[in-house]
């Protein structure tokens, strides 16, 4: 994608105010939606808008009818037309499209519009019209043509916020930065229960297990305004990791079997995967069928970008609670078909940069410090036998960088061919981004005192570290620049952001290098 211009940097100084009213000088009057049978009740954009999944012709565009989010959303039970409009200016006088979508009460009033017939590679203004109620306005952008070669993109890495620990405020940086899309790898919501000592206190009286329990959670979240306002003014690109349903789940398996039946887990994962779908700009191949969910899944950003989109949780093997068992071959992260997909996905793709965005953490993490090995069985080293066949596979593989959450901390790495041996062949790069509100405002010494003794065991490491914050990277054909993105505090709504580390990963050179 092309830097910003000067128009597009302008709508972000205004961001904030949009969220709270119509972002056109002009009133919106189309007169093609009929009433409904029930008058709407008032305020029902309290959730806002968002988009993504970004195509060269195309973008889904998001909103749902809530007045009263955090109690089932407040909405008649019956179906209600939602009018929307896409423009290419933020004042809505050069109108391309708009259309009517429907808001039903068995998909919680969301709307997801599959907008397509779009120009490649340029920004988009939308919104939403529902009852005489008007949306704010969103700012989106669809992806560059499939043949175009050059550009840049700009992408920020995101993962893991607890409203419990912190406020979103790394969002507010992220705005200011102006990325083309957002990539979330997993732990959009923590299935907690509230908390008297939390910064900020989960709604509901214990954990969610029912679909209005998991949309109210949901609900709570969307109405950070920081997250609002990153949400309405750039693509996200989502996937799910183990909070949005239950802590180190697989398959469908809950991490206390011996609390949760099967049978409960299952309706707990139809719940909470139609929650996931109801509050995600994602396309109507996410709808869930019960338990089951289509999360992984492959975009395009021409000739400079490939991105492929894991889901680490549904098809995996339960954890390995041994070394023994870390090390089995038949212990499976991605399951056979998806395996496969991605495998062909890296071996055929055009691209000059192949993105695998994997929730959970793919270099090695050895926690024992001298002799031996003490893994993190939740992570790709629990499952070494596929990893390690898969960074085989990355030899033969153009420029692999893995993008990845879940640890709550900043930890970048070199992919090397055989953990096992130090001075194997570096086959990649990998980029582990922070949390933006999960552990909160952490004690930076201790966590040095802590880490950084097992530096010597893990020599592929290039930086680790602790703070709140985000990544964000600069994709050109020539090579990729990082910045680590950090927040000075999340346990107030406002904070300075800074700096750092910055990297570079050089085309056809595997491996990352700090700046």
């Amino acid at each position: 994608m092309t830097a910003a211009s000067p128009d597009r940097r302008r709508f972000l100084t205004a961001g904030a105010a949009v969220l709270g009213a119509a972002a056109s000088a002009q009133l919106w009057l189309p007169g093609t939606a009929r009433a409904a049978g029930t008058p709407l009740p008032d305020g029902v954009f309290t959730l806002g808008v968002s988009s993504g999944d970004p195509l060269p012709d195309g973008i889904v565009l998001w909103t749902r009818l809530a007045p009263d989010p955090l109690n089932g959303g407040g909405m008649p039970d019956e179906v209600f037309p939602v009018e929307w409009e896409l423009a290419e200016d933020e004042r809505f006088h050069r109108s391309v499209c708009r259309g009517t979508a429907q808001a039903r009460p068995e998909f919680g009033h969301s709307v997801h519009v599959d907008v397509r017939g779009l120009r490649p590679d340029r920004p988009y203004w939308y919104r939403f019209r529902a009852g005489g109620q008007l949306s704010p306005a969103g700012r989106t952008r669809t992806a560059p043509h499939p043949h175009q070669r050059g550009g840049s993109l700009r992408v920020a890495l995101a993962s893991c916020q607890n409203w419990q620990h912190g406020y979103f405020t790394p969002y507010a940086d992220m705005l200011a930065q102006d990325p083309d899309v957002v990539l979330f790898v997993g732990d959009y919501i923590y299935e907690s229960a509230p908390s008297s000592t939390a910064v900020r206190r989960h709604e509901g009286k214990g954990e969610p297990y029912t679909l209005e329990q998991y949309r109210n959670r949901y609900a709570q979240y969307r109405t950070d305004p920081d997250l609002a306002a990153m949400h309405a003014n750039a693509p996200w690109v989502v996937t799910f990791d183990d909070h949005e349903v239950d802590n180190d789940w697989a398959g469908e398996i809950p991490q206390d079997p011996d609390k949760q039946s099967h049978d409960a887990f299952v309706a707990r994962l139809t719940a909470a995967f139609q929650a996931y779908y109801e509050h995600m700009p994602v396309r109507a191949f996410a709808i869930p069928t019960g338990p089951h969910i289509q999360m992984y899944r492959r975009l395009e950003f021409g000739r400079l970008a490939r991105l492929n989109v894991l889901d680490t949780r549904q098809f995996r093997s339960d954890q390995a609670t041994t070394q023994e068992g870390a090390e089995s071959p038949s212990m499976t992260m991605l399951g056979a078909e998806q395996k496969q997909w991605l495998l062909d996905g890296l071996h055929d793709s055009p691209a000059r940069w192949n993105l695998i965005a994997s929730q959970i953490m793919m270099a090695e993490t050895d926690l024992l410090p001298g002799d031996g090995k003490l893994w993190y069985y939740d992570a790709w080293d629990g499952y070494q036998a596929e990893r390690n066949a898969l960074l085989e596979e990355f030899a033969g593989i153009r420029n692999p960088v893995v993008l990845s959450g879940d640890r709550h901390l900043t930890m970048i790495s070199d992919l090397r061919e055989d953990f096992a041996d130090p001075d194997s062949d570096v086959v990649g790069a990998e980029f582990v981004g922070t949390s933006i509100s999960t552990n909160g405002d952490q004690d930076q010494d201790a966590f040095h005192a802590q880490w950084d003794p097992l530096k010597a065991d893990n020599p592929h490491w290039k930086v680790i570290d602790a703070h709140r914050g985000y990544h964000l990277f600069d994709i050109r054909c020539d090579g990729v620049d990082a910045a680590v993105r950090v927040v000075d505090t999340v346990v107030r709504p406002q904070a300075t952001a800074s700096t750092l580390a910055r990297l570079r990963v050089e085309t056809d050179e595997p491996g990352v290098q700090v700046v």
